[in-house]
């Protein structure tokens, strides 16, 4: 009812206004105030030794905002940087914070992107909800050679307790801002207007609008879960999809873009912790189970030997990539290297 109400305007929207309307102006008011605390410097905020960037978004939900991080990071090591990703690490709860990411960390532990990101770059990758000591983290590493030169940080436009020098935003290029009222009357975090305070907005598929960078996610081939084995999504039959991503008809639409009609599909919770029996109940309903990178990383465990996951990369037009790196290689140089 909530995303109707947010992207769909239903009529429930209304009805409720009364209620939402005046905690809307409440939320506003409250982060208003309290990033003015920040940018006065009543409130203390972390300055990093090296360049912050950070890979965010105004709206609640899921917005495209990993296979970003993932890209950046990826042409960031071709590049010759050293980056490392820093996350607040949603839906785990780690034994201690900060808590450095491995390829063996369980996602109850650190969360689902922060795993697929240390698992397709090898980057170092640390969770914390405050994010200054995630940073700090890393930038501990002993051996110099070693010591990340850039922090990316996926998700944290509203962290403003850990300083920036370059914001990107992901707009959900079908679904937009929704009905542009902040939370909860909304979507927002922040208002519309805050999008031209950041340095590059890019718009994951739909139209990109002027001042925009188109992006579409190129879906790869299927890997499997168990085997590793690669195949094209159109040599499996009786396919169920099932995607708990922040917008899961995305990834239905990309199956069909792809030539195959699902015979079941299964949206769950952004996010959502999966049990091995609902899944395996699930996958019986077709030959085979296919779902999200995200998805895969909290089912490696248990799955089965026809479970797989397809791979998305994000795809920007060359010349404005290129906009993005050197303005990020441009700040890097100001900083130097990072100290011994």
């Amino acid at each position: 009812m909530i995303e109707k109400i947010w992207f769909q305007r239903h009529p429930a929207g209304i009805a409720l206004m009364p209620v939402l309307w005046p905690l809307s102006k409440l939320f506003g008011a409250i982060s208003q105030h309290r990033r003015k605390q920040f940018t006065a410097g009543i409130k203390p905020s972390y300055r990093a030794p090296v360049p912050v960037v950070i890979v965010g978004n105004i709206t609640a939900g899921g917005n495209g905002k990993t296979p970003v991080v993932v890209w950046l990071v990826e042409q960031l090591l071709a590049q010759g940087l050293k980056p490392g990703v820093v996350s607040r690490g949603y839906g785990g709860k780690a034994p201690h914070y900060p808590y450095q990411v491995s390829i063996d960390s369980p996602t109850s532990f650190v969360g689902d992107e922060p795993v697929l990101i240390h698992r397709r770059t090898g980057v170092p990758v640390a969770v914390s909800p405050v994010r200054a000591e995630a940073v700090q983290l890393l930038l501990a590493e002993k051996e110099v050679s070693k010591r990340v030169d850039v922090i990316i940080t996926d998700d944290g436009l509203q962290h403003y307790a850990l300083q920036r020098d370059i914001e990107i935003v992901v707009i959900d290029g079908q679904r937009r801002f929704g009905n542009q009222h902040l939370i909860p009357m909304g979507p927002l975090r922040e208002s519309c207007e805050r999008l031209d305070e950041v340095d590059f907005q890019i718009c994951n598929g739909g139209k990109a609008q002027p001042g925009e960078i188109p992006m579409r996610l190129s879906p790869s081939t299927l890997i499997n879960l168990k085997t590793g084995e690669r195949c094209s999504v159109t040599e499996l039959k009786d396919i169920v999809a099932m995607a708990g991503i922040g917008h899961p008809p995305r990834f239905f639409a990309t199956l069909r873009e792809l030539g195959v009609e699902p015979i079941h599909c299964q949206p769950f919770a952004d996010h959502q912790a999966f049990k091995q029996e609902e899944l395996t109940v699930l996958a019986t309903k077709g030959q085979h189970l296919v779902m999200t990178e995200k998805d895969a990383v909290k089912c490696h465990a248990f799955a089965e030997s026809n479970w797989w996951y397809l791979p998305v990369d994000a795809e920007l037009p060359a010349e404005q990539a290129q906009d993005i790196i050197s303005q990020i290689i441009k700040v890097k140089e100001q900083y130097g290297s990072p100290s011994a």
